[in-house]
């Protein structure tokens, strides 16, 4: 069993201490890619903590603990798409929200990082998040078709697009893609 599924299991006898470390080996991750998802930092530190909480609640239901990594995602993927919609449905940015989205540059530091955070923004969501899954957080294709529901094939074919949509929105902003 893997260290992750180790700490899983010590997570579901109970342990605090493993619960830490599988917040601490965790979080980052996550956050980037609910950040990715979302944009704002502090939007993403709000459904972060939510998924946590999540996370709580399931990991006592939790059947595979080597399958933590596509299980957490899974989760966020869902808590952003529950945000999205509710967002959507709304039809109106609160204030709060549009003064986290100028605060956006905090976090950009490296100009590669700038660039493929501004070919990023021009995505659609699911070529976005399959980019962010796949080549940011490094999941294997298994488990992003896993996290995204959807077979390995068509995990590939929109890796392929999506690669091929943000060597264009890089293009088009003027950076060699």
């Amino acid at each position: 069993m893997s260290g992750d599924g180790l700490l899983v299991v010590r997570c579901q006898l109970g342990e605090r201490e493993a619960f830490r470390e599988l917040v601490r080996v965790w979080h980052a991750p996550l956050w980037r890619y609910v950040r990715g998802m979302v944009g704002s930092p502090h939007l993403a530190d709000d459904l972060s903590q939510e998924v946590w909480v999540a996370v709580v609640r399931g990991l006592p239901r939790l059947r595979q603990p080597e399958r933590f990594a596509p299980w957490l995602f899974t989760i966020a993927r869902r808590t952003v798409a529950d945000h999205l919609r509710q967002a959507y449905q709304a039809s109106e940015t609160s204030v709060e929200e549009a003064s986290a989205l100028a605060d956006d540059d905090s976090l950009r530091d490296v100009l590669t990082t700038m660039q493929v955070e501004a070919g990023l923004d021009e995505l659609p969501p699911l070529e976005r998040e399959v980019l962010i899954l796949f080549h940011l957080q490094d999941l294997p294709l298994a488990a992003c078709a896993e996290v995204l529901g959807v077979p390995p094939g068509t995990v590939k074919s929109r890796l392929h697009r999506a690669r091929r949509m943000l060597r264009s929105a890089l293009a088009e902003k003027g950076y060699e893609a």
